[in-house]
């Protein structure tokens, strides 16, 4: 790759240290993992220094320690001015790493924007465990009696979803009751809820 863009072998020494492969530079690459093949065609797109990084399921066949260093390495190369574009629909992954979101559901743009506003979307839900689950649920049902947009359900293992409410109103209006709490956990909007939610289940 490197010669037919007529850059010096001295550039493949850097872009494979780079990648973490300088200890298998000298390897067939049949002999490559599916992961370090991953790294291999990272390396060669970075043989010729691009402006514009474009990826499409980068983290395929990394192993945890491969994706948590692939994670570091996008953030890297946008810190240095490059910009990278990711296609992936492991979208718990793509929540851990990037800026900004664009969503196609069957070809059309359905949303593009920073992905806090993706996440600020979401509804809020706190998870809240408490011996007088019943009790604290009336509670909040008329702490926001005059607001409709917040309910407290209970899940069959006993905890509370409250919608609408944060952790730290559940919280303050417990302890205003006397309320005891054993779990106070919130439950942001996480970036695959939103996406099925924008596209109504497609991919």
């Amino acid at each position: 790759v490197a010669a037919s863009a007529g850059l010096p072998d001295s550039r493949v020494d850097d872009v494979l240290a780079v990648v973490g492969l300088q200890e298998a530079a000298r390897r067939r690459v049949v002999e490559y993992s599916l992961g370090m093949r991953q790294r291999l065609a990272l390396a060669s797109a970075l043989v010729g220094e691009p402006g514009v990084l474009i990826l499409d399921e980068p983290a395929n066949g990394l192993d945890p320690e491969g994706i948590a260093w692939l994670r570091t390495f996008l953030r890297d190369q946008a810190a240095q001015g490059c910009t990278v574009l990711v296609s992936s629909h492991v979208l718990s992954e793509v929540q851990q790493t990037v800026d900004d979101v664009v969503i196609i559901s069957n070809g059309s743009l359905v949303h593009a924007g920073p992905l806090s506003a993706i996440s600020d979307a979401g509804q809020t839900r706190t998870i809240v465990r408490a011996p007088e689950a019943d009790r604290l649920a009336r509670l909040i049902t008329e702490a926001a009696r005059d607001d409709g947009e917040v309910h407290a359900a209970a899940r069959p293992d006993g905890a509370l979803v409250v919608t609408g409410m944060t952790a730290e109103q559940v919280g303050h209006l417990a302890f205003t009751e006397g309320c005891e709490l054993h779990e106070l956990t919130p439950d942001a909007a996480d970036l695959e809820k939103v996406f099925l939610e924008l596209t109504g289940g497609s991919e």
